[in-house]
């Protein structure tokens, strides 16, 4: 594999909808650094691929027909799979978008979007950041607003805090580092930290976290 193909982002597409899946597939096929390895419409048929391949993103629509989102992300944590989960969809429900990320989606995508920021997000959670649609981003804070949740939790540290807010602004390592003009070896550092404390382990998860028992410090 040469070295411009070694740097292209591999993805599965599982949709239920052919015309929405086949017209997705030809837009990601026009991005030079985007290499859809396979399309499919049921969970079965997503999870055969995900073993064969092991894409490093995949394009969830939540609503499968007789299947849902939370049964790939199930199925694919069973079978091992350490890659990033986009969910694109046309909506959900706000304790639906909250169990997504309790599951360990990387972000969630509303499909009325245009198909350039569709792109972005796809590069965003491949470098292993979160994507959340503004749309949730402000029913969860509202919801973690309302005191539903656990308020006892580690405390965290001057550096923890400044990391945690970033983190859920959508930055990356490199960005925080920059932003906290420190390295970004101490950031990654921080970030595992903040997973300890949490008992979480990815930056979805973290936001999740960050939402139900850390909103003060946001």
């Amino acid at each position: 594999m040469s070295g411009a193909d070694s740097k292209r982002i591999t993805i599965l597409v599982l949709d239920d909808h052919a015309l929405f899946r086949e017209g997705l597939v030809r837009l990601l096929a026009s991005e030079a650094d985007l290499d859809v390895q396979g399309a499919c419409s049921s969970v079965d048929e997503a999870i055969q691929l995900l073993t064969a391949n092991a894409p490093q993103v995949v394009l969830l629509d939540y609503d499968l027909g007789a299947e849902n989102g939370m049964r790939f992300l199930r199925r694919a944590a069973e079978a091992g799979y350490r890659g990033r989960v986009l969910v694109v969809t046309a909506g959900l429900q706000d304790s639906e978008a909250l169990a997504l990320l309790r599951s360990g989606a990387w972000g969630i995508f509303l499909k009325h979007n245009s198909p350039e920021t569709l792109v972005a997000a796809i590069r965003k959670v491949a470098r292993g950041e979160v994507w959340l649609d503004q749309h949730f981003l402000r029913l969860l804070v509202q919801e973690a607003r309302s005191g539903l949740y656990e308020e006892h939790a580690p405390r965290l540290s001057e550096r923890e805090t400044d990391v945690l807010r970033a983190v859920f602004e959508g930055l990356s390592n490199k960005e925080i580092a920059l932003r906290l003009a420190v390295s970004e070896s101490s950031v990654k550092a921080t970030i595992q930290q903040l997973f300890l404390k949490t008992g979480v382990r990815t930056r979805s998860q973290l936001v999740r976290a960050a939402l139900e028992r850390y909103r003060d410090y946001l």
